[in-house]
């Protein structure tokens, strides 16, 4: 069974898309019609940009999203998903991808999510930090004993777990789970401390933005970041969607839970290969490959 996932901030690159653009009259139509409904050319900075264009966070998720669905787009009846993921900003994609999302109503939320969590990130300084080398509960039990904001963010594998919350509570953290054994607490280059409690702000407006925004019945169960399971009723996928701004993304559980039903090959579709490193450390005997344009 073929597992189709999607990969979320941090995967962006000079000149992602760029190909597609070029190959294909259908990729170059979503493309403009996506500078058209964004109201500046994305497509200038996606394939002209540098890196530090590409990382402000208004740029980066519409980005990934457009080079992951339009990828997923161009593959046509080699497109077969049993089930589909996506990591954080990746699950849009995986609902565009599986018929939930009109490709123009995931981009826009994917633009109002990206531009208030831009907001959230400036009402109030904070950051995140990836830990490795320990496992989830003592991640968990340390967060749990600082009193400032800190929270597992995102659990992307065994023995790495990314922390969220205000700067102080951050660096409290890091130093305790450094003392209890952890490789390397990496603070990391991000302008805000995303899936935490801090991301309230952007949630209530990203809850009115999904609220009149019609969800599909997918042609395959999503499995969703919050719980990592399995969702076809379009009413769960919307509640899920809003959780995700302020919980957790459960990927060790998400790929487990996936394995367990019957999954045999992961395909990441969309720029880099970070979920499939991710997937590996699951369960190396895994076969994952990369989706690319036929």
């Amino acid at each position: 069974m073929k597992a189709y996932i999607f990969p979320g901030q941090g995967a962006q690159f000079p000149g992602m898309g760029k190909d597609l653009y070029e190959q294909s009259e259908r990729a170059k139509e979503l493309f403009e019609k996506a500078n058209e409904i964004l109201g500046f050319r994305i497509t200038d900075i996606m394939f002209n940009g540098t890196d530090e264009d590409l990382k402000q966070t208004r740029v980066t998720q519409p980005a990934i999203f457009l080079h992951s669905v339009i990828l997923a787009d161009s593959l046509g009846a080699y497109f077969t998903p049993a089930m589909v993921a996506g990591h954080s900003l990746g699950e849009f994609s995986a609902l565009v991808a599986a018929g939930a999302l009109s490709f123009e109503d995931g981009l826009r939320l994917v633009a109002a999510r990206a531009n208030a969590m831009q907001k959230a990130c400036e009402i109030q300084p904070s950051t995140m930090a990836a830990i490795l080398g320990l496992d989830d509960y003592t991640v968990e039990e340390v967060c749990d004993m600082v009193s400032e904001v800190v929270v597992p963010a995102n659990y992307n594998c065994p023995g790495q777990l990314v922390i969220s919350g205000s700067i102080e509570g951050v660096d409290k953290a890091c130093a305790l789970l450094t003392e209890r054994g952890a490789k390397r607490a990496l603070k990391l280059n991000v302008s805000g401390a995303f899936h935490s409690p801090l991301m309230e702000a952007a949630r209530a407006e990203l809850e009115a933005a999904i609220s009149t925004t019609t969800v599909n019945p997918p042609v395959c169960p999503v499995y969703q970041n919050i719980d990592a399971k399995p969702y076809t009723d379009p009413e769960s996928i919307k509640k899920n969607l809003i959780s995700q701004l302020t919980g957790a993304v459960r990927w060790t559980q998400t790929v487990k839970k996936m394995l367990e039903d019957g999954a045999t090959s992961f395909i990441e579709v969309g720029p880099g290969n970070v979920l499939q490193g991710l997937v590996k450390k699951v369960d190396r005997s895994v076969e994952t490959s990369s989706a690319s344009a036929s």
